[in-house]
């Protein structure tokens, strides 16, 4: 369940209505930007819980469900991470912040890495958490990514505790029914369409070339034990990133998550402390 204190509401960008989450700051950081939270494919705001509740809370926090995911009809047409990066910062504005941080966790690690270059005044500091540069990176095993093609696994419990461990890792492998809990548990599914249309908007995108353009902070969280994103991918992004910090954890995709607690105080003291220093590249 969302906790008390956020506001769940519905409103409308650009024609198109989406079903957002709004934790408002207060004490210390009630003059700071925002977190903006993207989740991944086929994931309603719900399933973030952990995380909100293990972060500082006096962070703000906005959370929001992909049009056609969750509590978010679907849009009248496919988009693309192109299109939906400068949507998903005019949602934030309605919301009455023109600047904000932004975490985007797997799928919505690419709209993360959209968002800071294609609104790079909008976004202050950038937390890439399990995701990859796209269609130019090292993929999962094709077992692996068979069992993610189709939403199955967000709408039925059962086939999720058979699966979980093979394709999240770390500890999910020894607690598959918690992890599925975790992803049926007070969430909504969403049309089916709607899925389909968040692994369209990715095929054939790529950050690999936008990554040095990408100027402001960036923490990457990676786990040693990720199926779906192997490690690799996060060393390369950090290498190409020019003010890029890389911290890996025991774990799997789902870390942030199932060890919320653990990992929620890095995100906080990257987002409240000292930027990392800009790295010269060869090339400039």
């Amino acid at each position: 369940m969302v906790a008390r204190r956020d506001q769940v509401r519905s409103l409308t960008v650009r024609g198109a209505q989406v079903r957002v989450s709004v934790r408002p700051a207060r004490g210390r950081l009630a003059g700071e930007p925002p977190l903006l939270l993207c989740n991944g494919i086929g994931a309603s705001l719900e399933v973030l819980q952990p995380l909100v509740d293990a972060l500082d809370p006096d962070r703000g926090v906005i959370r929001f469900d992909v049009p056609g995911v969750g509590g978010s009809p679907l849009p009248r047409a496919p988009y693309l991470l192109a299109t939906l990066a400068p949507w998903v910062a005019a949602m934030a504005a309605r919301l009455g912040h023109r600047r904000f941080d932004v975490l985007g966790l797997s799928w919505g690690g690419g709209l993360a890495q959209q968002l800071a270059v294609q609104c790079r005044r909008r976004v202050r500091r950038v937390v890439l958490v399990a995701t990859g540069t796209g269609s130019l990176m090292v993929p999962a095993h094709p077992r692996v990514l068979a069992k993610m093609v189709t939403p199955r696994r967000h709408r039925d419990p059962a086939y999720a505790r058979q699966i979980v461990a093979d394709i999240y890792g770390g500890t999910v492998r020894t607690n598959p029914a918690g992890a599925a809990a975790l992803l049926h548990a007070a969430t909504r599914a969403g049309p089916r369409r709607g899925y389909y249309y968040q692994l369209a908007a990715g095929v054939g995108w790529t950050s690999l070339p936008l990554l040095p353009l990408l100027r402001q902070p960036t923490l990457l969280l990676a786990g040693d034990d990720d199926p779906i994103i192997p490690l690799v991918n996060a060393r390369v992004m950090a290498r190409l990133i020019p003010r890029s910090r890389l911290h890996v954890y025991p774990g799997g995709h789902l870390g942030v998550l199932t060890e919320a607690t653990e990992l929620a105080p890095a995100i906080d003291d990257f987002l409240s402390g000292p930027a990392p220093a800009l790295r010269r590249h060869r090339a400039e």
